[in-house]
């Protein structure tokens, strides 16, 4: 599944987000996935402008999903694309743990739920 406005399948573009997260810089991350850096530097740009309210949106999910969400509830993670992406993780297990033997990956999850928008302009809204 593609993101909107975005050639990369959502696996691929989230792989780098936790990249990202993790400390790496865009031309390390790019190499590793083979992608322009150019194209790696417009994501990381487009997510952290938005990381903030994703952290929101999806902590909200979490809480919207999880029987116990004090304890599914991820910890500060010091930035706040590591919130984000933390976030998102933390979305996509309580959807997994409440639905199931669901078996969709993260990121498909997580597209789904911001409905591909994930890097579009407007998302999510204010």
């Amino acid at each position: 599944m593609s993101l909107v406005r975005r050639a990369d399948v959502v696996e691929v573009v989230g792989v780098g987000l936790e990249l990202a997260a993790a400390g790496w810089g865009c031309r390390r991350i790019a190499g590793r996935l083979g992608r322009p850096v150019t194209t790696v530097r417009g994501w990381l740009r487009c997510f952290s402008w938005r990381a903030v309210r994703a952290a929101a949106v999806f902590t909200s999910l979490l809480v919207a999903l999880a029987d116990d969400p004090a304890s599914v509830l991820p910890a500060p993670a010091g930035t706040a694309v590591r919130d984000a992406v933390s976030a998102a993780w933390g979305f996509a297990f309580a959807a997994r743990a409440r639905l199931g033997k669901l078996k969709v990956p993260t990121w498909l999850l997580v597209s789904a739920a911001c409905h591909g928008r994930l890097l579009a302009p407007g998302w999510p809204s204010v």
